[in-house]
């Protein structure tokens, strides 16, 4: 059974950081590209960032870049987030994604339905 279980959300004020971590079971981690979205309620679940399997590229949306960057550990099963320069408009819930990458050098997935796995997500908020 596959699960993503993040951590390392919180409570932050602007101008600050967080690093949020999403902990792979259950599956082959090297063999799956991972992703980050973001989600307001009642809104569209958002790309914010993606990094291949061999962690080779890594691509953001635009409101991110610069200010995020997604690393990954394959010994470790793990991929995080490190949150930099936060602004309220980065307060969400936060999901990290797997999906099955033939391609170990492809990172380019920027939609949700390319995803096959969940986390239950983890709360930033971001104050003024």
């Amino acid at each position: 059974q596959v699960q993503l279980v993040e951590s390392g959300g919180g409570l932050a004020q602007a101008g600050s950081s967080l690093r949020p971590s999403c902990a792979a079971s259950g599956l082959t981690f090297n063999d799956f590209a991972m992703g980050w979205f973001r989600q307001l309620p009642g809104r569209e679940r958002e790309f914010v960032a993606a990094i291949s399997r061999s962690a080779t590229s890594a691509h953001y949306s635009d409101s991110v870049e610069g200010r995020f960057t997604v690393s990954r550990d394959n010994a470790r099963n793990t991929v995080s987030l490190q949150m930099n320069n936060l602004v309220p408009e980065d307060t969400a819930t936060y999901f990290c994604a797997a999906r099955r990458a033939p391609n170990p050098h492809s990172g380019y997935y920027t939609t949700q339905s390319l995803y096959s796995y969940w986390g239950q997500g983890t709360q930033v908020t971001v104050s003024s």
